[in-house]
């Protein structure tokens, strides 16, 4: 079955403001971000993509820009079942004023009990985006075949719930997974059971294009401008 390559958008000016964005618009990559975008092209230059699918938000269409320029061929496909958590009344909030409401402590201790106000539960939000990951591995499987990757770019939430489902870890443990912006997490889906190959890698990948045999088969809310993609909310390693 297909690789999925899962792309965590690269730094935002919600990140470096300390706000969770969620589907607030107007929340672009700031310079940092964009640099991060700008190095993405060649930090895959030697993995073959069948296809890019990509979260509806602005921060995730600028992450994915320069690799598209460099790669006119691959096929962008938006799917809003990727999309960032709908965090309702909490969305475009400071997360330092976050950190003092209860419902964050269960965000954060027992997610799968949480339901933002006005917004989706975690549990929803995850289960959206497990089906678009298992419908797209069946698409990509029947159009490019089963050794075949394709990439996702989306949010630090998502991309927890989903590393959460491969490795049959229960939604309440998924705030102990950590993912950076523009950092990189691979999933290699099997018949019987997907396996974790990277976890928010931040490194080179060109050896991912050749399938191992023994796998065939097979957090503080006001932290730093640097360190603000990792603020808790919906996710220790960065919601927003």
């Amino acid at each position: 079955m297909a690789t999925l390559i899962l792309v965590r958008h690269g730094r935002s000016t919600a990140n470096t403001a300390g706000l969770l964005a969620g589907w607030t618009p107007g929340v672009e990559l700031d310079e940092r971000g964009a640099e991060q975008a700008a190095a993405l092209p060649g930090r895959l230059a030697d993995l073959p993509l069948a296809a890019a699918v990509t979260s509806p938000l602005e921060r995730c269409r600028q992450t994915l820009a320069p690799l598209l320029a460099a790669r006119p061929e691959l096929p962008l496909h938006p799917d809003e079942r990727i999309g960032e958590c709908h965090y309702g009344e909490w969305s475009g909030r400071k997360l330092s004023e976050l950190s003092d409401e209860p419902l964050m402590r269960i965000v954060q201790q027992h997610p799968s009990a949480a339901a933002f106000p006005g917004g989706e539960s975690m549990r929803a939000m995850q289960a959206r985006a497990v089906d678009a990951v298992r419908e797209w591995n069946a698409r990509i499987d029947e159009e490019h075949g089963a050794d075949a990757a394709y990439l996702m770019c989306s949010h630090g939430d998502i991309i927890k719930s989903l590393v959460a489902d491969a490795l049959g870890m229960h939604l309440d443990l998924f705030q102990r997974l950590h993912v950076d912006p523009c950092s990189v997490t691979v999933i290699r889906y099997t018949p019987t059971r997907p396996f974790l190959l990277r976890l928010g890698d931040t490194g080179e990948f060109g050896g991912l294009g050749a399938r191992p045999a023994a796998q065939s088969g097979a957090a503080s809310a006001d932290k730093a401008a640097e360190d603000a993609g990792n603020a808790v909310v919906g996710g220790g390693a960065g919601a927003v």
